[in-house]
């Protein structure tokens, strides 16, 4: 998605079984990382943090009201998003995505200060649609794909850049709004070809 994270897309280091890379896992054998006692050495860390939630409708408003959104979830539209949480993050990397762990919405809130307004708006729908992929028990992240052919990120993409149409959004604004730190070139290319975009003809080189 993601992610268009992270659009977490935090859209943090993804390895290959599509799980997240975790910062400080070394793979040292268990008990010799069981010999090192933080309280030995003064200092005192939390294993386990409560992380805190937001209903995504107390700062995400009126998008039961926008129709793609409502093409996404249907009659339950409302009560539907609703339901959903999110978590902000504070990191500059990264844009929006949404937890394959039990699908809560997270949010950059740097993202959300300097972003170009329409992009966040589109990344909305994008994410709420793998909202409603994992909900119908879909993997976001499956595994054989890349980023650029990954059915659930083709369906998400399809269906924010049908709202993008709608606002007026031509070809080369489309392809520019697909553009992301982490994917360059061929990849970009492909994706913008799998979810119907027409791209301009590469000029030849003379010899």
């Amino acid at each position: 998605m993601l992610w268009r994270v992270l659009r977490v897309e935090v859209q943090g280091r993804i390895d290959e079984a599509g799980h997240p890379h975790l910062h400080g896992q070394s793979g040292l054998p268990a008990a010799m990382a069981a010999r090192f006692d933080p309280k030995a050495h003064g200092v005192s860390f939390p294993r386990i943090v409560q992380l805190e939630y937001r209903p995504f409708t107390d700062h995400f408003k009126g998008f039961e009201k926008v129709e793609a959104v409502r093409r996404t979830f249907g009659s339950r539209t409302a009560q539907i998003l609703r339901s959903i949480k999110v978590e902000f993050f504070s990191s500059q990397w990264g844009y929006m995505g949404v937890s394959d762990h039990d699908g809560h919405l997270l949010v950059s809130t740097h993202y959300l200060r300097h972003g170009n307004p329409r992009d966040i708006y589109l990344d909305v729908i994008h994410e709420l649609v793998h909202v409603k992929q994992f909900r119908n028990g879909r993997r976001l992240f499956p595994e054989g794909f890349e980023y650029s052919t990954a059915p659930t990120e083709i369906e998400a993409y399809k269906v924010c850049i049908a709202e993008g149409r709608r606002l007026g959004m031509r070809d080369k604004e489309v392809l520019e709004y697909l553009r992301v730190p982490w994917m360059e070139g061929k990849e970009l290319r492909r994706l913008a070809r799998n979810v119907g975009l027409r791209l301009p003809r590469r000029r030849t080189k003379r010899r």
